[in-house]
């Protein structure tokens, strides 16, 4: 209930009021089950997304981190040669 903190307990009263009219005292029910599967379903795609942002973030780290390792071991073939010549 901390999204609708801004609103006085007045103004509340008056949305549902509102809300009764607009929508039917039998329609309230299956309005609010809606609204929260639809939270629910909006908080597992948040949580999906981050989870493959993330394995994406560990990815792209184990790929520069190869990118390195390859990097160093042909600067050093690349010495060995200089120093043999």
């Amino acid at each position: 209930m901390s999204s609708l903190a801004f609103l006085s307990s007045t103004e509340l009263i008056w949305v549902a009021v509102l809300a009764i009219v607009v929508f039917g005292g039998s329609q309230l029910p299956k309005l609010a089950r809606n609204l929260g599967r639809a939270q629910k379903e909006l908080q597992k795609g948040l949580a999906e997304g981050a989870a493959e942002a993330e394995r994406a973030a560990e990815a792209d780290s184990a790929a520069e981190a190869d990118s390195a390792i390859e990097v160093d071991s042909a600067v050093e073939a690349d010495s060995a040669e200089d120093s043999s010549d």
